[in-house]
């Protein structure tokens, strides 16, 4: 007599509600393992310029970062594993961005905060600014404005959470530090002739390419 395959059915949301409210807790080791990490993520104590105060806004009681497990802001890049890319980047603060970036240990963050962080911003036609720190270390999340609100970067931080949560602990969407072929470390800027070298970091950032111009008949 041939054996019958169990099969397994996907227990619902609203199924693994109900169990919840009756004392009953049904989870995996990658969820509670991402639980974990995304209720105590650690900001590297870390500013560039005005954006920095709407960051240390959000730290007090009148927004409480401390809701999200965010609370302990370390002086110590290895303590840390958020970095809040808060301010104008410019291209002499850049390399010192990125040698803070590869001191935290993994798994870490990034947030570009502002848009001088994201772009340049008003700034961004300047000689000496650089017009986006995602062309040297991998930004996570985005939070646009000039300056965004403390109430922003709350969002921005729930979102990276949810990021965080979902992430796998095996296979090739695993994230950087639990994959062998993946460099946890970004090549650090140095000053050149007449700008950074190398200007970007090719496997983070690519320029887009310029327009091909028909020329007219």
């Amino acid at each position: 007599m041939d054996q019958i395959a169990p099969t397994t059915v996907p227990i619902t949301d609203a199924e693994r509600d109900e169990l919840r409210r009756h004392g009953i807790l049904l989870t995996g080791l990658e969820e509670l393992y991402n639980w974990g990490r995304s209720r105590s993520v650690w900001p590297l104590n870390f500013g560039l310029a005005c954006c920095a105060i709407e960051m240390i806004a959000a730290s007090m009681a009148k927004f409480d970062i401390a809701r999200f497990g965010s609370e302990v802001f370390r002086p110590s890049p290895r303590q840390a594993d958020l970095l809040i890319v808060s301010g104008t980047v410019t291209k002499k603060m850049a390399p010192q961005v990125v040698r803070l970036w590869n001191q935290m240990p993994e798994p870490k963050f990034c947030i570009a905060m502002g848009a001088c962080a994201i772009s340049g911003g008003p700034f961004k036609q300047g000689y000496n600014v650089l017009k986006g720190i995602d062309r040297f270390i991998p930004v996570d999340i985005y939070i646009p404005g000039c300056p965004p609100r403390p109430e922003a970067l709350l969002h921005g931080l729930v979102q990276l959470q949810e990021k965080m949560r979902g992430q796998t602990i095996s296979g090739p969407d695993a994230p950087r530090h639990l994959r062998a072929d993946l460099d946890c470390d970004c090549p650090i800027p140095e000053f050149g002739e007449h700008d950074l070298e190398p200007p970007q970091n090719d496997i983070l950032f690519q320029p887009p390419a310029s327009p091909v111009r028909t020329p007219k008949a």
